[in-house]
């Protein structure tokens, strides 16, 4: 249900982790609309770039707040109607030789990931004006492998990754996958026990044009293949577990986002998918033959897995609900690649051929 302009100038939502890729572009799509916003930051220094590419500053207001303080959230989500928690942890690996791993992870890893979402939650409780949360998870939570570790046809938002997998694998970009778990789970626990109207958007890889003045993670992620990053490992994983690599637009998850805030019947998660590709063909098809970019060469498992039926990430239950995408892979793929251009990343540029 779609507010209109006067329903929208009267709103207020609030946007935590508003200097990272979703939420200041979360930020902007809301501003851009007629919303009030209220857009919490850690370090408030961040804004100064971000406010000159957010339009209806006048609507803006600007908070400080950290996930690990106490009541830090308070005063931003003060007469707020709904709050789009994005921000977390952007932590991806701890070296599984670190000394007492088990007591680091659970007291830099699990621990803060419950407390984040415990201390936002809890000043959206005390607020007495929030009616709903929109809690931003991922769809490193989720698996194409059942417990038999066979594929699955269909991916939906009932195929958990077990936190105890994560723990006993610790595949690339486990720590990320264990704060998002964790986290969501306390989310969701919390809610239940207070009444609290909270849904959760399941991200896939998040691609598009951006604000930030660094180029995103998930960017990095998905261009690992021409740039030669360390995060290869980290899509390599993605594909290992999923079979493939699911795609959404920048906008369209931040208007998924909306959707679901604004939408009567929303409950539970919701994938946020426009489709999935093979890496192989990410990889071969569209990088190097469509964009001409020298690649990684294609392992023996993806050369395996090609000729596989890849698991269908489905979005049919947020699709059903009313939500349409407006960008497909070949679009996305386009404008990520331009971003990162224009954007003059250094290990991307050199790469394309001539």
């Amino acid at each position: 249900m779609e507010l209109n302009g006067e329903e929208r100038r009267a709103t207020t939502y609030c946007v935590t982790g508003a200097s990272g890729y979703i939420g200041s572009w979360l930020v902007k799509s809301l501003l851009e609309r007629g919303y009030t916003v209220h857009a919490t930051l850690r370090d408030l220094a961040k804004s100064q770039y971000l406010k000159s590419k957010w339009r209806g500053n006048e609507r803006l207001r600007l908070f400080r707040a950290d996930l690990q303080d106490e009541g830090s959230f308070d005063d931003a989500v003060k007469g707020c109607d709904g709050v789009f928690h994005v921000a977390a942890s952007m932590e991806f690996d701890i070296s599984p030789d670190h000394a007492n791993l088990d007591s680091y992870v659970q007291n830099k890893v699990v621990d803060p990931a419950i407390k984040g979402v415990r201390n936002v939650l809890g000043s959206c409780l005390k607020s007495k004006s929030v009616k709903r949360v929109i809690f931003t998870s991922s769809i490193s939570t989720l698996t194409a492998k059942d417990e038999n570790e066979r594929w699955r046809s269909i991916v939906d938002e009932t195929c958990k990754t077990p936190i105890d997998h994560v723990l006993k694998t610790k595949a690339s970009g486990w720590v990320y996958v264990l704060s998002k778990l964790v986290s969501e789970e306390e989310a969701f626990r919390y809610a239940k026990e207070r009444g609290m109207d909270l849904v959760s958007a399941i991200t896939t890889t998040v691609s598009g044009p951006f604000l930030t003045p660094s180029l995103p993670s998930s960017l990095q992620v998905l261009l690992s293949p021409i740039s030669g990053a360390c995060l290869f490992a980290i899509l390599s994983a993605v594909n290992k577990r999923m079979g493939s690599i699911g795609l959404v637009h920048i906008e369209d998850i931040c208007m998924a986002h909306l959707f679901l805030m604004e939408e009567p019947k929303a409950e539970g998660q919701y994938i946020c998918c426009v489709d999935n590709i093979d890496m192989h063909e990410l990889m071969l098809n569209h990088f190097s033959k469509e964009y001409l970019c020298k690649v990684h060469k294609v392992d023996d498992d993806l050369e395996e897995r090609q000729s596989l039926m890849k698991p269908k990430i489905s979005s049919k239950k947020l699709r059903d609900l009313g939500f349409e995408y407006k960008y497909g892979i070949d679009e996305i793929i386009y404008q990520t690649i331009d971003a990162s251009i224009n954007f003059r990343f250094p290990t991307l540029d050199h790469r394309l051929k001539q």
